[in-house]
């Protein structure tokens, strides 16, 4: 993968933005060009794909464009938070058009006949549910973020019983009263900071 000119500092980057929104396009084009580090790395995780790294690279390019064009920095969030968010969309809206392409091509495609003379499709034998690459890609994805917020925003006493009650981190799953019975708390305690970490956990992937 070729390498690309290193991030903008905080202020060279606010100053670009600004340019940019006046309709200065060395100042958009320099943005563009010192994000690309950004559109290589979210790529990484798409490798697994049949599809050339380039290409992957020019998809991604386009998500990053359409998040400097929109940018709004009153917003409160960084320009990478928000364009890993566009150029991840992009990657993932080229991988479902190509799932659903697939799909028209190869289910429907003639692979023999029956006894009796009729046509059969792959569509017509297959028995179990594909592996849906594109879930699979974002549910990793959102499993890694709720792992990293467990750490930042649940207390200790709220983490240790997210962990127990769904058997994270290889734990053993176990109900509301094993672990009130661990704790030495009542069952009722359990659920009331069961539903808060859980809120918080929530409120925070939202954001």
């Amino acid at each position: 993968m070729k390498s690309f000119p290193r991030p903008l500092s905080t202020k060279d980057e606010a100053e670009c933005i600004e340019l940019c929104k006046k309709g200065d396009k060395a100042a958009r084009d320099k943005l563009i060009e010192h994000n690309l580090r950004l559109v290589a790395h979210i790529v990484k995780k798409y490798n697994m794909i049949d599809k050339d790294i380039d290409d992957l690279i020019s998809i991604g390019t386009i998500g990053l464009i359409k998040a400097i064009d929109t940018f709004d920095s009153e917003k409160g969030i960084r320009l990478a938070t928000y364009a890993s968010r566009c150029i991840d969309n992009e990657l993932l809206m080229m991988l479902r058009s190509n799932k659903r392409i697939s799909k028209e091509v190869y289910l429907y495609e003639p692979i023999g006949s029956d006894k009796e003379g009729n046509e059969i499709n792959l569509l017509d034998i297959i028995e179990e549910a594909e592996v849906d690459i594109v879930e699979n890609i974002v549910l990793e994805d959102d499993i890694k973020k709720l792992y990293g917020m467990l750490g930042k925003v649940l207390t200790d006493r709220e983490r240790e019983i997210i962990y127990l009650r769904y058997g994270l981190n290889n734990k053993k799953e176990v109900t509301q009263r094993e672990i009130a019975n661990k704790l030495g708390i009542s069952r009722s305690y359990v659920s009331r900071i069961e539903k808060k970490a859980l809120r918080k956990l929530k409120d925070c992937f939202e954001q």
